[in-house]
């Protein structure tokens, strides 16, 4: 049985003092169900994730007591991958038609603080200083552009082109463009990542409205269709956020097993996708993930970004929407934001920031500490 999302809605990412986190979520919800043309008592499950705005099961107090079951998740950055994951399986396993799926969030200023004990890591973990993430992906940047031969300036050519599609998008927070030497010079945070190289957490909602796919068409005259839907966690071996230690042999991460196993259930490759939506919490990682997703050998990654193949009208269009970069990371809301993108994409309301082509098939992948990866391939 395939899976279709029917409605979308997106409360603008940024910074909404106005508006609660959840108030946010709600918004989004609404827009979704009237994307869809059904009313929120139509729904018959809802999934949804928040990390700092309460919990995404009391959007019922917002949307009206039905009943309905919510289930609250929380999976670091791939929270809402996984809440999109577990509302496919529902309706995949025949138990549910319709259903929503949400995540928002309100985050404070300054890098997420996490605790090394609630990731079952000694204190000493953060004594040292790991816990900040700034210092872990700088960490990982510096070793992979030593074995790989990728430069600053390629760094500062991600952040650029983010600025870019964000100022084409009217719901990111960054809608203005920086340029590369802006970029590179701007205050240094962790060796060799700068200010604009980093997200930032942010506040937003995004909801999605899904349904079997034999019943799509009942609800628009656009549905997308999940063909593929994964979530993998870290083996022994990789090396992840919040890993204490690094085995001397490594093995490939979580995102390489999530995409491999994407591709096997979509029955499509990388060479097949038009646009693709890749986890960017610091431009090392969209490098990275160029790469663990399949979409180019480790190392190629320099040559194809001073190609321009990552931009909205090269052959590998990458964070169409400005990616993490641009939007800033609400936690519950950036994997949904993802698929959000990839709907308007694959429908061709994209307008200045839309793929030339007429692109059938989309990609999304996020990446959660402590070593999570989800991914789903979308198509028309």
């Amino acid at each position: 049985m395939d899976v279709a999302i029917v409605g979308i809605g997106i409360h603008p990412f940024g910074r909404t003092p106005a508006r609660s986190g959840l108030q946010q979520g709600a918004y989004a919800a609404r827009l979704a169900l009237q994307d869809a043309g059904v009313q929120w008592k139509d729904m018959q499950f809802a999934f949804g994730g928040s990390a700092s705005a309460g919990s995404a099961d009391a959007l019922v107090n917002e949307l009206g007591l039905t009943g309905i079951p919510f289930i609250n998740v929380a999976n670091g950055c791939a929270t809402g991958g996984s809440s999109l994951i577990s509302a496919y399986n529902a309706i995949k396993s025949g138990e549910y038609d319709i259903g929503l799926v949400a995540g928002f969030d309100k985050h404070e200023r300054g890098a997420f603080n996490a605790d090394p004990k609630a990731l079952g890591i000694g204190n000493w973990y953060g004594e040292v200083g790991m816990m900040m993430t700034t210092q872990f992906f700088a960490m990982k940047i510096q070793k992979y552009m030593h074995d790989y031969g990728i430069s600053n300036d390629t760094l500062a050519k991600v952040a650029e082109k983010s600025f870019i599609n964000g100022s084409k998008n009217p719901n990111a927070w960054r809608t203005e463009p920086i340029g590369v030497e802006e970029i590179k010079h701007s205050m240094m945070v962790n060796d060799p990542l700068t200010k604009f190289m980093f997200c930032s957490p942010s506040e937003g909602g995004v909801a999605l409205i899904l349904c079997r796919g034999d019943k799509a068409r009942q609800f628009t005259d656009s549905p997308v269709y999940l063909k593929a839907a994964t979530l993998k966690s870290r083996r022994f071996g990789s090396f992840e956020v919040f890993a204490p230690s690094q085995a001397l042999e490594q093995v490939d991460g979580p995102t390489v097993d999530a995409s491999r196993a994407a591709f096997e259930m979509a029955g499509a490759g990388p060479e097949d996708m038009d646009v693709m939506q890749l986890q960017d919490t610091e431009v090392g990682a969209e490098i990275m993930h160029m790469a663990e997703n399949g979409f180019c050998e480790h190392g190629e990654q320099e040559q194809l970004i001073n190609a321009g193949a990552t931009h909205i009208g090269g052959s590998m269009p990458v964070n169409t929407d400005g990616g993490c970069i641009a939007n800033g990371e609400p936690i519950g809301a950036s994997g949904l934001r993802q698929v959000y993108e990839n709907v308007v994409q694959l429908r061709g309301h994209g307008g200045e920031r839309q793929v030339p082509g007429d692109p059938r098939l989309a990609y999304t992948h996020v990446y959660g500490a402590p070593g999570i990866s989800a991914v789903t391939i979308l198509q028309k």
